[in-house]
């Protein structure tokens, strides 16, 4: 099931003022390697800002920008139609397949950023989606990701006390504050609460993560048939430690 945080047209469309480009280093770090990439699938790429940016600096290649969320790739489709864009997931493939939709060895570079590993709560999604990846990867391709360091314990962030407030659609004041819900072993719960200037109520999403170590990530990983290569702390690529905020992840084909 799509989060509310992404489904819904007015939440999607606050999306890119609270994460606009280089609101976090990873954009750089992500762009650095869609550029040296010919073909790239972003898996729940959202409004699709890391394809829209490529292109932007001249990419020329295959983009495809993958997410089960419509109001989100439609604000990708508004700003460029030369990204390929399509609805559905990794194990289940786009949901209206053509027949020329197949991902079976087509990308040389598969990313997934924003910590959307995370949406994977169960063994189960973590393999199946995994796999997905192995058969949609070329021969020597890479797959990079990045997801919260559990030993960091960054959902002590989320506290209500912590509001964000940026300027939202048509220059409107727009806020947003997570509040931590509930941790159950490796499965955090929060609500994130938006609010636009205007609008009569404040929205509100529910949402679940899953924060695994590096070890058992690892462990999945191989058991996809995927060879960690490279394994990072932070952006800047420091080494992955216990106090690393991120495990950031280069695999390929075992």
């Amino acid at each position: 099931m799509v989060d509310h945080h992404f489904s819904d047209p007015d939440m999607a469309e606050l999306y890119d003022h609270f994460s606009h480009w280089r609101v976090s280093p990873q954009d750089d770090f992500y762009l650095d390697l869609v550029m040296g990439a010919e073909a790239v699938l972003d898996v729940d790429c959202g409004t699709g800002k890391l394809h829209r940016v490529a292109r932007e600096r001249g990419h020329t290649g295959r983009l495809v920008g993958l997410d089960p969320a419509e109001a989100m790739l439609d604000v990708g489709r508004r700003d460029r139609a030369d990204v390929e864009w399509v609805l559905g997931d990794l194990v289940r493939g786009p949901y209206q397949a053509r027949a020329d939709d197949s991902f079976e060895g087509g990308f040389d570079l598969i990313v997934m950023s924003g910590h959307a590993f995370q949406v994977f709560l169960t063994d189960e999604e973590v393999r199946a989606n995994l796999a997905a990846v192995r058969r949609a990867l070329a021969p020597g391709g890479r797959f990079v990701f990045e997801t919260r360091n559990p030993d960091a314990r960054g959902w002590l962030a989320w506290a209500p006390e912590k509001v964000r407030t940026v300027e939202g659609p048509g220059g409107r004041e727009a806020t947003c504050v997570h509040r931590l819900r509930e941790v159950d072993g490796e499965l955090v719960t929060f609500t994130s609460d938006y609010h636009v200037q205007g609008w009569e109520e404040t929205k509100v999403s529910r949402s679940t993560l899953r924060f695994l170590a590096a070890e058992p990530l690892n462990a999945f990983l191989a058991g996809a048939g995927l060879r960690v290569s490279a394994q990072y702390g932070y952006w800047d690529r420091t080494p992955l430690t216990p106090a690393g905020e991120e495990i950031i992840t280069f695999a390929r084909p075992a």
